[in-house]
C-alpha cells in the first residue's frame, strides 16, 4: 500500500487498546496524525499511549476513557471531546463486542439493551452525532465505521434480539444495522462535507474477539489495518461517501442495507433509543 500522509490531521480511534484498533493507531501516528486513543481500561490506555507515541511522526497522542456499552459514558465522551478538541478530521468507530465465548448467553448494556447492538450500533451512531460539531469544523472530515462481512438481517420488531437469541447472529445483525445507519448518516452529513463509509477490514484477524468467539485466526491485524487506513487517509477517497468496502474494494453489503423503508424505520428506532442521550 502506498505511503499516505496524515500530517496536520486529528484522528480518533475507538477501541484502540487492542487488535486492529491498536495497529491502526500506530499506522496513523507513523503517517503524522495527532491520534486520539479511546479505550475503556485506563491501564491499557496508558500502555497503548506509550507504544503509539513511540511511532509518532510529528503529531500528538491523547487518550480518552469510556465504556461504550453505557450510553451515558458515550455522551460524556462526546462532551469531553467537544470541550478539549478544536476539530476532528477522522472518527473511526472501531470498538466492538464479538459473538462471545458462550453464544447462547444474551447480555445487556447499562441501559438494558442487547449488548452487541448497544456497542456495535448504538454507540457509534450516538458518538458520531455528538461529534458532528468537531467534524464540521474540519475540512473534508471522514467517519469510518468498522463493519463486517458477517451480516444478518436485523429484525425491526425485535432489535434487542429477545427471541431465539444467538451471539454470533446478534453480532452479524448489529454490523448490518451499522452499515444501514452508515448510508443514512452519509446522506445527512454530505452537505456538511463529512463523508461516512463502512468497511469489512479483514476476515478472522488475530484478535482476542475472534479467539474468544471460538474461531481460528486466519490473518494478522495488519491485514485489516491497512485497508482501514486507506479509508482514513487516501486523498482519492475524499469525496467518496455512503459506501461499503470489503477491504480495498467498493462492495455490496446485504440487501437490507439498501432498503429505504428499513433504513428509515431503523433511524426512527435509533432516535427513540438514543434521544435522551443527545442523538
Amino acid at each position: 500500500m502506498k505511503q499516505m500522509s496524515l500530517h496536520g490531521r486529528t484522528v480518533l480511534i475507538t477501541g484502540a487498546t487492542d487488535g486492529m484498533g491498536h495497529r491502526l493507531a500506530e499506522l496513523a501516528a507513523e503517517a503524522g496524525a495527532t491520534v486520539l486513543l479511546h479505550g475503556r481500561d485506563a491501564a491499557k490506555l496508558g500502555k497503548t499511549e506509550g507504544r503509539v507515541r513511540a511511532k509518532a511522526s510529528g503529531g500528538g497522542v491523547r487518550t480518552y476513557r469510556a465504556d461504550l456499552s453505557d450510553l451515558e459514558e458515550v455522551r460524556a465522551l462526546g462532551e469531553e471531546l467537544n470541550a478539549r478538541e478544536p476539530h476532528l478530521d477522522v472518527l473511526v468507530n472501531n470498538a466492538v463486542v464479538g459473538g462471545g465465548a458462550d453464544t447462547s448467553r444474551r447480555e445487556v448494556s447499562a441501559q438494558g439493551h442487547e449488548l452487541r447492538f448497544a456497542v456495535n450500533t448504538l454507540a457509534p451512531a450516538l458518538l458520531t452525532r455528538l461529534l458532528e460539531p468537531l467534524l464540521s469544523a474540519a475540512a473534508a472530515a471522514r467517519v469510518v465505521n468498522v463493519a463486517s462481512m458477517g451480516q444478518a438481517p436485523f429484525d425491526l420488531d425485535d432489535l434487542m434480539f429477545e427471541r431465539g437469541y444467538e451471539g454470533v447472529e446478534a453480532y452479524c445483525r448489529s454490523k448490518l444495522a451499522l452499515i444501514a445507519h452508515t448510508f443514512s448518516a452519509a446522506a445527512r452529513l454530505r452537505e456538511r462535507g463529512t463523508t461516512v463509509n463502512a468497511i469489512h477490514p479483514a476476515h478472522l484477524m488475530d484478535t482476542s474477539i475472534v479467539r474468544e468467539s471460538g474461531f481460528a485466526p486466519a490473518v494478522g491485524v495488519d491485514h485489516g489495518a491497512e485497508p482501514t487506513l486507506r479509508l482514513v487517509a487516501d486523498p482519492a477517497l475524499e469525496a467518496v461517501t455512503g459506501r461499503y468496502f470489503d477491504r480495498f474494494d467498493d462492495a455490496e453489503a446485504h440487501s437490507q442495507a439498501y432498503d429505504t423503508e428499513a433504513r428509515e424505520r431503523l433511524e426512527e428506532r435509533l432516535a427513540d433509543l438514543l434521544g435522551g442521550h443527545g442523538f
